[in-house]
Order: structure tokens, then sequence, then C-alpha cells
């Protein structure tokens, strides 16, 4: 038993209960429909749960007599971690600072008896109506089956033994089944919306399945039947940073293909004379096109290669380890790169033509003669320096990543998990790193792209 649900079985909620579920109700699979129509209510949930109001206030109070264990009244974050943990509840999927945010309605810091309970009834009638959702035959409790389904509708899906050991994390009881009771322990403490998409990733972090943490490839993505919105919103978002940093990468290629020591200015002001301030995104379009194949190979390339390290371990789990994404990370990275690096090669091209007038080479006119002038090898020259950096880079960033977290959740946040802007502010350091080290191969690589446009010049 894992997450919120260890509170309920700590605290021990079913002997609060009136009455108790039949051997012939489970072997039937009814559990205690709700015939009721109309909006959700809290006499619903009573139902549900075969509680009264007097027992259902008593169950809140012990939950939070529980956490307010010096008994001063009220919780705050120090007391609210505490009591997760004497859940052994792992820190990873506490969610502390959240649930005191939630519940602390007035923002003092401090979570009194009234705010509590209000959170537990806002929290009770939104974990029924997702239940009552789920729950399409009406019959009082949650099939496998009918889980199954509303995984499959919210775009989210999973084999057999992942469906069983998500309803083997909620049954307490062990019959197959998910009553409404098994459902509020499990998320009672989970203070997000409760929506499926939620409730599947947290059982993700709970039971460990098949989550990870490498920033380049998330692990679990496969999981989903939609998976082209994480292709079509890192695509979106892929073309809206490299246009955003389109003049920086302009004036890199251009420095990079110098051969005499040059300053930032007169680079700067030579692509201003040359194209004026459109000089700065020479080459953009072909560099937006390219992410989003870019990006279906890597992915697509890096879930293949998983299952592949996943079968040849001959263990039945979906976390590959860190040398596992790091060479599963690399050789997808070298795929993607070896398959668009064409149209890198002609961006590459069209950036460092010297043109006079600012008269910019077609796309059309430039690929062609690149062909006719100097072959169809051509579009591979510098692929091998390119290749030979995606492995170390991918390396160094991830090791550079891991090693911060953990330093920044152990000396910065003391214990607690790194947020988003902590891990943003690890992944820039470690890509940063990354590139610097293998950027003497992304000059060699540009030189030798450059070097033959030296002598086949269209313009």
């Amino acid at each position: 038993m894992s997450g919120a649900g260890q509170a309920v079985k700590h605290v021990d909620f079913s002997k609060m209960e009136t009455k108790k579920t039949s051997e012939d109700e489970q072997r039937s699979g009814c559990c205690n429909p709700v015939k009721t129509s109309g909006p959700v209510s809290m006499d619903h949930v009573l139902l549900a749960l075969r509680e009264t109001k007097e027992e259902r206030e008593l169950r809140i109070r012990s939950l939070f007599n529980f956490f307010d264990a010096a008994n001063v009244g009220y919780l705050d974050y120090a007391q609210i971690e505490a009591g997760l943990s004497a859940l052994q509840i792992p820190a990873e999927y506490k969610y502390g600072k959240d649930l005191l945010k939630v519940c602390d309605a007035n923002r003092d810091g401090r979570v009194d008896y009234q705010e509590f309970r209000r959170y537990m009834d806002d929290k009770e009638l939104e974990l029924y109506r997702i239940f009552q959702a789920i729950d399409v035959e009406h019959n009082g409790c949650i099939l496998p089956e009918e889980l199954w389904d509303a995984l499959v509708r919210a775009g989210i899906e999973i084999d057999d033994e992942e469906l069983a050991r998500f309803v083997e994390h909620v049954d307490k009881d062990n019959n197959g089944i998910i009553t409404f009771e098994e459902w509020r322990d499990f998320l009672l403490l989970y203070p997000h919306e409760a929506t499926i998409e939620n409730i599947y990733h947290y059982l993700e972090r709970v039971c460990l399945v098949d989550i990870g943490e490498q920033a380049a490839i998330p692990e679990g993505i496969s999981k989903h039947v939609h998976a082209s919105k994480y292709l079509i919103a890192g695509g979106v978002a892929g073309a809206t940073s490299r246009t955003a940093t389109a003049p920086l990468d302009r004036l890199k290629v251009v420095l990079q293909v110098q051969t005499k020591c040059t300053r930032l200015m007169p680079a700067i002001k030579d692509i201003w004379r040359e194209g004026g301030f459109l000089g700065f995104f020479r080459g953009n379009g072909l560099n937006v096109l390219k992410v989003a194949p870019e990006s279906a190979i890597r992915f697509y390339t890096y879930e293949m290669l998983k299952n592949l390290i996943v079968n040849a371990k001959g263990e039945d789990k979906g976390d590959i380890g860190t040398s596992g994404r790091l060479v599963a990370g690399g050789i997808a990275g070298a795929v993607a790169q070896t398959a668009i690096y064409p149209m890198d090669l002609v961006k590459t091209r069209l950036q460092t033509y010297a043109c006079e007038g600012g008269k910019v080479p077609k796309l059309r006119a430039l690929t062609k003669d690149i062909w006719i002038q100097e072959g169809p090898r051509a579009f591979y020259r510098g692929v091998v320096p390119s290749l030979l950096g995606i492995i170390p880079y991918a390396g160094i960033d991830l090791a550079a990543y891991e090693t911060l977290k953990d330093m920044s959740r152990t000396y910065v946040l003391h214990d607690n998990e790194p947020g988003p802007l902590v891990q943003l502010g690890c992944g820039t350091i470690s890509g940063a790193l990354g590139a610097t080290c293998v950027y003497p191969l992304q000059v060699i690589r540009t030189r030798l792209v450059f070097s033959f446009q030296c002598i086949f010049t269209i313009c």
C-alpha cells in the first residue's frame, strides 16, 4: 500500500465505518451504488461511504489530529512533512508544500481545522465525481475494464500487467474491484486536480511504472496512444526556441568558419551590412523545418532501443537505468542526426554564403548545385565529427544534470524535491557544460561543410 492510502491505513478509518460490504456483494461485483440523480453532493459521498455526518466528522478530525501530533491546533509545513514521513511516503511524491498551499486558504502558513476540513470536503467531492465518471455501470465500484476504458479515453494505453498493478495499489482488500472508499484513501492526500491523467502519473511515481527523469527524452511516453501530442508540443517549442536564438546561431556559424582572428562586433556589422535585420535569421526556416522530423525520429528510435535493452536484460521493468538511457539516447540522437543531416548541411551553407548586394541564394538552387557540382555524398560532409559529439554530449549532460540536481536537493533544498526552476537551472548548466566540451567537434564539422563552398559559389 502506497501514497495517500497509507494515511488511512495508519489512522484506521475502516473502524469508523458503520457497515462493510458483504461477501455476497463482493462476489457479485456490487459495492454500494448511488442511484440518486442530479449534481454530486456530500450526501452522495456519505451514501457511497456508508457514513453518517457525525462519523465523517470524526474521521476527518482523527486525520487532522494524526498530523497535529503536538496538539497545537494547526498544521504547518513541518507538521505536514513529519506526518507524511511517519506514513513512510517517499519524498518524491509527498507533495507536502502543495498540500499546505491548497489547504491554507488565508495564506498565513498554517492550516487550522476548518481549512483542513474544507480541503477534505472539496477533495472527496472531486474524487467522487471522477469515480462516478469511471464507473459507467453505476454499480458503486470500478472494475478493471472500466478503469482501462477511462485511461484509453484520456489517451493513455497500459498493458494488462500495469493495469493489474494499478488495481493492486488501490484495492486494499484484494477482491479485484475498487470501491469509492479505496479510491478516496489512495488519493485523499494528493493535492493536485484529480483528472485521470494526473492520477495515472501519480501512480507512475507511487509504484515506479516506467517514469524517468531524462530531460531529453521523457520515459513513459510510449504508454500514451496520442504520442503525437508530445511531438507537436516539442516541435512548436523547438521552432520557437530556434527562432528566438537564430541570430546567435548565425553569428556562431559565421565565426566558426573564419580562418583569421575575428571579433564579435565586426562579425555582427558584416551580417547587418550583408542582409540587414533579416540577415540574422538566414537559414532559420530550415532550422525550424527539421525540428519535427528530428524529434519524431529520435523519440521513436529511443523507445525502440529502450524496449530492446529491457528485453536484453531479461527484466520485466521499464526503468533502463542511467547507463541504458545514455546508450539509448546517444544512439537515438545519432540516428536522428544522420537522417536530417542533409538539411543541416544546406542550412549551414546558406548561413555562410557571402552574397553581394544581400542577395540570398534560393534554397532549391543551392541544393541542386550541391548535388550536381559536389555529388550526393556532399550532403553528409562533416557528419562523422557531428556524430562523434553526440554520445559524449549526452553523457556529460546527463551526468552533470543528475549531479547538480542531487547537490541542490542535499545542500540547497535540504532533502526536498527540486522544483521546475531548479531543474531548469540544472538543465541549463549541464547543457552548457556538455556543449562546451564537444564544441571543438562542432567547429571541425562546420569547417568541413564550409570548405567546398569556397570552391563552388553561386553568389
